[in-house]
């Protein structure tokens, strides 16, 4: 049994591919006004809102309810809209030694085809793959693209 896997899932969004990938490359600091019973708080750890390698905390509460913290650091690529959030430290890393939440983002009509993947390593075997952080991803991603479009 592989402890290593990938899970991935793409969702149609209303939001421009720049549009997107704006508010998680500047103005992360906003995605909680975006996703409030997702996303609760976000503080720059080292770095800055802006430069790609930042290190970002994050509050959240998954979908059964728990509340947790992740810190990460970004990696931005903004000639081919992708976003990778790289795991360091928090409640998802006591299960994970690898978990990276990626956006890559293709426009499509007025707005865009976000491919949303986790890469993930599990610690062991009874870790268990990470579904509800995939339904976590595609909840406050829907959340935000509705946000966006709403501001516009």
């Amino acid at each position: 049994m592989s402890l290593k896997g990938k899970l991935e899932t793409v969702l149609e969004l209303k939001a421009t591919p720049e549009q997107f990938f704006n508010v998680w490359a500047k103005q992360a600091h906003q995605i909680p006004n975006h996703t409030p019973s997702n996303i609760q708080a976000v503080q720059v750890h080292e770095g800055d809102w802006e430069t790609g390698g930042s290190i970002k905390i994050w509050n959240y509460t998954t979908p059964d309810g728990k509340a947790e913290i992740f810190k990460e650091q970004v990696e931005l690529d903004e000639v081919n809209k992708k976003i990778v959030l790289v795991g360091l430290e928090g409640d998802v890393m006591k299960s994970y030694k690898v978990f990276k939440p990626i956006y890559s983002l293709a426009p499509k009509g007025q707005g865009c085809l976000a491919t949303c993947v986790i890469e993930y390593e599990k610690l062991n075997e009874n870790v268990p793959t990470p579904h509800i952080y995939m339904d976590f991803m595609t909840g406050f991603t829907k959340e935000i693209d509705a946000g966006l479009v709403g501001a516009k």
